[in-house]
C-alpha cells in the first residue's frame, strides 16, 4: 500500500465540520482542539463510560496521545472482526460480548464490497449481510466501531473486496480514475447510508472513526468529499494516522503479541489495533490466493471456533489496564533507562500528569533473562522470557494514598469497588511475584491465601508471592487513616482469564471464576450475571455496598461474604455435560461432469468469442478472450467446450490457464481424459501462470483419423479451478487464456459456463460452475434417493473428473449449551464442502497432506434436534480414489451458556 502524507495545512482541510477529522500529517496538538471542551491541555483522568446509543450528542477528537471523547482521554483498543467471515448474525453478538469481556473497548471492521454486490448496481444488506445488525448489535454490546468500508479492504480476500464484476470494467481500482470512482462512490453511499444511523457522535450508535481507503493523495480528497457528503461526521482515519502505525502484522503467539503491542505503547500509542480478535472462516470462494485455507487466522485470540487461544491472554490483560488505568493514556519519552543485561532492550515512559512510569523490557533472544533494571529509584530484579516482553510500572496510584513503589509483575487494572480499592497484577505461572507499596499509614495485611508473604520497612510494604497455576492470590490491605480497604489481587496468564470487570451505571463490579462474563445487571440488592462455564468453577464477585444476593444465568447462587469483601458461591457453577456426536454414515454417492460428454448439450452455454477485454493479461495474438471473468464467471470452477474443426492429425494439446494458488485443470476429449495439470507448489502469490501439455492418446488420435464427417466436430472439455484473484492485481485473467495445437490446426469454437446466478440468500461467493452445484445438488431437500449408497466418501473407481457425496445427520445438543462443532476430512481429495446448502471452503488434502477441520457455524448447522445435509464435491484426477476417505464430527469445544442462536435461512430444492 502507498502511503499519502499531507502538510498540517491539508490536514486541517479535511476536519470535519463537527468533530476534529483525522487525516495523515499525524497528531496535533491540543489546543486545536477547542470542541473537545477543555481548556489547554487535556488531563489525564477517568476515561469516558461505556459506549451506547444513548441519543445524546457527542464530540470526539485527537491530541498526540490519545482519543479524546467529550472531552476525555479513551485508550482505543479495538480488536478486528469480519462479520463476513461468520456467516451467522446471532454469533456476532457471542463473539463482541467475548471481546468486550476480554477487554477490548472496540471492534475494527471492514465491509466486503464483493459480499453485498453480486452484479453492478445490486447491493444487498440482509441476511448475513446486514450491516445494520451488526452494527446495532455493537452498541448493545457497548462497542465502539471502527469502520473500514474499502472500497479496497485487503484482509486476504478475493481482490481484496472488490467486487468480481469489478475486474471486467474499464477503470483502475484505488485511483481517480472516473469510471472507477463511479462504481466505488455508490458502493460507498449505500454503505454509508446504514453508517450513518449509528454515529456516535450523534447519539444513534457508537461508530466511533471511519477509515479512508487512499492509495493517493487526490483519491484520499475525493474519498473524503464523498463520505462528507453522505453525513458521515465522525474522524477519518488513514493508513498514515496514528491508530495504526502502518498495518499491524498478525502475531503467531503469546509472546510476540506481547511484544508488538507493547512496542505501540513504548511509542506512546494510545489507540491500538489487533490483527485479529477473531478469525473466522473464509466461507466460500472468499479467500484471496494470499490465504492460508478456509481458517483465516489459526492464531488469533479468538478463534475459528469462539475458542480463546494463547495469545488470549496477553490481550486480555492489556486490554483490559488500558480500560481501567487511565494514566497510560497519555505516556511521554522519559530518561533512557538501561538494564544490566544488554539482551534487554527498555523503553523509559512517563505520565506527567500523574507521576507514573511505565518501563516496556523486550527480550529478543531465544531464552530466560534475569537482570537489575533501575525502576523508581532502586535497581529491581526482574525477569523476561525468550522472545517476549513485559510491562512494569511506578507510581502508580492504587487508591487511599497507597502507590505502587514498583513490582516485578505486570498490572492489568485498578478499580474501586465501593469503599474497596481493587488491583490486580499477572505473570508467569510459578514466578515469584515482587511487589512495594509505598503506604502513607502503617497498614494492616491480611492473608486470604497461605502462599502470600509480607513485610514492613520504612514506610513501603513489601508483598512476595509464588504465582500458583491457574490461582488467584488475594491480599487485603487496611489502615486506622482510612475507611479503604485495598485489595491486590496475583494471576498467573490461566487466572487472569477467569478475572472479569465490568461497567454498569450503578457501579463497577469484578467477578472471578467462570470461563466468560457477558452481562451484569444490578436490581436492588441482587446482582444479576450472564456468562459461561466450561468446567465446573467457583464463583467470586466484588459489587458495590448493598448487594447481597447473586444470580447466575437467571438461577439463584447461595453466596457469603469472605474475608476479600467478596461474595463467595457456597458451591462450584456446573460445568458443560458430555456430548456426544453421530457418526456419519448412510452416505450416498453420484459421478458427476457430464459436460465432458462429446454429445452434452452447451446450446445455453456462452459463446467465448469476444476480442478485447479490461484484463491486464494480453488477449494472445489470433486467440479468443477466454478469461472467465470476461463472461460474467467470477467465482468456483469454469467449464469450457471447445468444437475443433480440422482437428485431424492432432497428436497433442497445450492449454494455458491462470489462476490462484492451487489452481488446477482437467482436460477431455470427446469425453477421453487427457489428464490433470496443477500449479506447481502451495505458495500465496497473487496469480499463478501454467501450460498443461496433453498428448493424445493412441486410441484418440486414431479416432481423429477415422472420425465421419456426420458426427461433427471433436469436443475438448476443459474444467479450471480455482479462480481467486489477486488483492494487488485483480484484473489478471482467470481460467483459460489460450489454447495450442500440434499435428493439426483446428478452428476453435469455445463455450464458457461457470456458476449460475448469485444465491440470493447465500450471496454471490457461495456457488461455482460445478454442474452439481448449478442443479441444486448440494442443497437440502434435493432428492438424492437414486444415488449410489456407500459406507463413506470414497473408494470406487478410480476416474477423472469429480463426483459428489451426501448424507444427512442430527444433532441434539441441550438448548443452554453453546457446542462448536467441526469436520474433519481427513485423506487426499480435493473438493467442496457443502453445509445446509452452504460452502464452507475448499479441501486441498492433495496439496497439503494434512486433514483440515472445518468449523461449522451453529446457526447454519442445526444443533437442536434438526437435521442437517452434508454434500461433498470432490475433484479426482484419477490416480486417486475420488473421495477424501475419513470424514468425522469432532467437538471443538462446548460451554453452559453461550447465547441465543437463531437458524440461518438455508433454502433447498426438490429433486429436478
Amino acid at each position: 500500500m502507498e502511503l499519502s502524507r499531507l502538510g498540517r495545512r491539508a490536514f486541517s482541510a479535511l476536519a470535519g465540520t463537527t468533530v476534529l477529522g483525522l487525516a495523515l500529517g499525524g497528531s496535533v496538538s491540543s489546543q486545536a482542539l477547542p470542541r473537545s471542551g477543555a481548556r489547554g491541555p487535556v488531563p489525564t483522568g477517568p476515561p469516558p463510560g461505556p459506549p451506547a446509543a444513548d441519543g445524546q450528542r457527542h464530540h470526539v477528537a485527537l491530541d498526540r496521545h490519545s482519543l479524546l471523547v467529550d472531552g476525555r482521554r479513551l485508550a482505543l483498543w479495538a480488536g478486528e472482526m469480519h462479520p463476513f467471515r461468520l456467516p451467522s448474525p446471532s454469533l456476532w453478538r457471542d463473539v463482541l460480548q467475548k471481546m468486550h469481556a476480554y477487554g477490548y473497548n472496540a471492534v475494527s471492521v471492514r465491509v466486503a464490497w464483493n459480499v453485498h454486490s453480486p452484479a453492478p448496481g445490486e447491493y444487498d444488506f440482509t441476511g448475513v449481510r446486514d450491516l445494520d445488525l451488526f452494527l446495532r448489535t455493537a452498541a448493545e454490546t457497548r462497542m465502539y466501531v471502527v469502520l473500514d468500508p474499502g472500497p479496497y479492504i485487503g484482509a486476504d480476500v478475493d481482490a481484496g473486496g472488490l467486487p468480481g464484476w469489478l475486474t471486467a470494467t474499464g477503470g483502475e481500482a484505488r485511483t481517480t480514475d472516473p469510471a472507477y470512482l463511479r462504481h466505488a462512490d455508490e458502493w460507498l453511499s449505500r454503505v454509508n447510508a446504514v453508517a450513518a444511523r449509528h454515529l456516535y457522535t450523534r447519539g444513534t450508535g457508537t461508530v466511533l472513526l471511519y477509515r479512508l481507503d487512499a492509495a493517493r493523495r487526490a483519491q484520499l480528497s475525493h474519498l473524503h468529499e464523498r463520505v462528507r457528503a453522505d453525513g458521515i461526521d465522525v474522524p477519518l482515519l488513514h493508513a498514515d494516522t496514528p491508530v495504526v502505525p502502518g498495518e499491524p502484522e498478525r502475531t503467531r503467539d503469546a509472546g510476540e503479541a506481547r511484544q508488538l503491542h507493547l512496542a505501540q505503547l513504548a511509542r506512546g500509542t494510545a489507540l491500538h489495533q489487533v490483527r485479529t480478535a477473531f478469525g473466522g472462516t473464509s466461507w466460500g470462494w472468499l479467500p484471496a490466493p494470499s490465504a492460508p485455507g478456509p481458517t483465516y487466522d489459526p492464531a488469533a485470540g479468538i478463534d475459528e471456533a469462539r475458542r480463546p487461544t494463547e495469545k488470549t491472554a496477553p490481550l486480555h490483560q492489556l486490554g483490559q489496564l488500558l480500560r481501567h488505568v487511565p494514566d497510560f493514556t497519555r505516556l511521554e519519552e522519559a530518561a533512557e533507562v538501561r538494564a544490566a543485561d544488554a539482551r534487554l532492550r527498555v523503553r523509559h515512559l512517563a505520565n506527567p500528569d500523574t507521576g507514573t512510569h511505565a518501563y516496556v523490557v523486550r527480550n529478543d533472544s531465544a531464552t530466560d533473562v534475569t537482570s537489575r533494571l533501575p525502576m523508581g529509584g532502586t535497581d529491581v530484579e526482574v525477569t523476561v522470557p525468550g522472545r517476549d516482553a513485559k510491562l512494569f510500572a511506578t507510581g502508580l496510584h492504587l487508591g487511599a494514598g497507597r502507590k505502587l513503589a514498583y513490582a516485578t509483575v505486570q498490572p492489568m487494572l485498578s478499580m474501586s469497588v465501593g469503599k474497596l480499592d481493587i488491583a490486580a497484577f499477572v505473570g508467569r505461572a510459578g514466578d515469584k511475584a515482587h511487589l512495594v507499596l509505598d503506604c502513607p499509614h502503617d497498614p494492616w495485611p491480611t492473608r486470604i491465601n497461605e502462599e502470600v508473604a509480607w513485610t514492613f520497612v520504612r514506610g513501603k510494604l513489601h508483598v512476595t508471592v509464588e504465582l500458583g497455576k491457574n490461582r488467584l492470590t488475594r491480599l487485603r490491605i487496611r489502615s486506622g487513616k482510612t475507611d479503604r480497604t485495598m485489595i491486590v489481587l496475583f494471576a498467573d496468564d490461566a487466572a487472569s482469564l477467569r478475572l472479569w470487570p465490568y461497567e454498569t451505571p450503578s457501579g463497577r463490579v469484578l467477578v472471578y471464576g467462570p470461563a466468560l462474563l457477558r452481562d451484569v445487571a444490578l436490581d436492588g440488592d441482587t446482582i444479576r450475571l450472564t456468562g459461561d462455564t466450561v468446567e465446573e468453577s467457583d464463583l467470586e464477585v466484588w459489587a458495590p455496598p448493598g448487594i447481597t444476593d447473586v444470580t447466575w444465568n437467571g438461577s439463584r447462587v447461595t453466596a457469603s461474604l469472605g474475608r476479600a469483601h467478596s461474595l463467595w458461591a457456597a458451591w462450584s457453577l456446573p460445568g458443560v455435560p458430555e456430548l456426544v456426536l453421530p457418526a456419519l454414515d448412510g452416505w450416498r454417492r453420484r459421478d458427476e461432469n457430464p459436460e465432458a460428454r462429446p454429445g452434452y448439450d452447451d446450446s445455453g452455454w456462452t459463446a467465448a468469442d469476444r476480442k478485447t477485454s479490461f484484463s491486464t493479461t494480453p488477449v494472445p495474438e489470433g486467440q479468443p478472450v477466454l478469461f472467465a471473468d470476461d463472461y460474467g464467471f467470477h467465482y468456483g470452477d469454469v467449464w469450457y467446450r471447445g468444437r475443433l474443426t480440422g482437428a485431424e492429425g492432432l497428436e497433442s494439446v497445450s492449454l494455458s490457464y491462470s489462476t490462484g494458488a492451487r489452481g488446477l485443470l482437467m482436460a477431455w476429449l470427446d469425453g477421453e481424459p487427457l489428464g490433470t495439470h496443477r500449479v506447481e507448489g502451495d505458495g500465496r502469490r497473487g496469480t499463478w501462470t501454467a501450460t498443461a501439455r496433453f498428448r493424445l492418446p493412441d486410441g484418440s488420435r486414431a479416432a481423429l483419423r477415422e472420425r465421419p464427417g456426420a458426427d461433427g466436430p471433436p469436443v475438448l472439455s476443459v474444467l479450471v479451478r480455482r479462480t481467486q484473484h489477486a488483492q494487488d492485481d485483480y484484473k489478471a485473467a482467470r481460467g483459460l487464456t489460450s489454447a495450442a495445437f500440434e499435428g493439426a490446426s483446428p478452428e476453435v469454437a469455445w463455450r464458457i459456463m461457470g456458476t449460475a446466478a448469485a444465491d440470493p440468500v447465500r450471496g454471490p461467493l457461495n456457488n461455482g460452475g460445478l454442474y452439481g452445484e448449478r442443479h441444486g445438488w448440494h442443497l437440502p431437500g434435493y432428492d438424492d434417493g437414486d444415488w449410489e449408497p456407500v459406507s463413506s466418501p470414497g473408494g470406487g473407481d478410480r476416474r477423472q473428473g469429480v463426483t459428489w457425496y451426501r448424507t444427512a445427520f442430527r444433532l441434539d445438543v441441550p438448548p443452554d449449551v453453546d457446542a462448536s462443532v467441526g469436520l474433519v476430512l481427513d485423506g487426499p481429495g480435493r473438493g467442496q464442502l457443502f453445509l445446509n446448502g452452504w460452502n464452507m471452503g475448499e479441501y486441498a488434502g492433495d496439496v497439503t497432506g494434512e486433514p483440515h477441520t472445518f468449523v461449522l457455524p451453529n446457526g447454519i448447522l442445526r444443533t437442536r434436534a434438526a437435521a442437517n445435509t452434508l454434500a461433498l464435491a470432490v475433484l479426482s484426477d484419477g490416480t486417486s480414489a475420488p473421495g477424501p476417505g475419513a470424514v468425522r464430527l469432532e467437538l471443538l469445544g462446548g460451554a453452559a451458556g453461550g447465547v441465543r442462536v437463531e437458524p440461518v435461512p438455508s433454502p433447498g430444492r426438490r429433486r429436478d
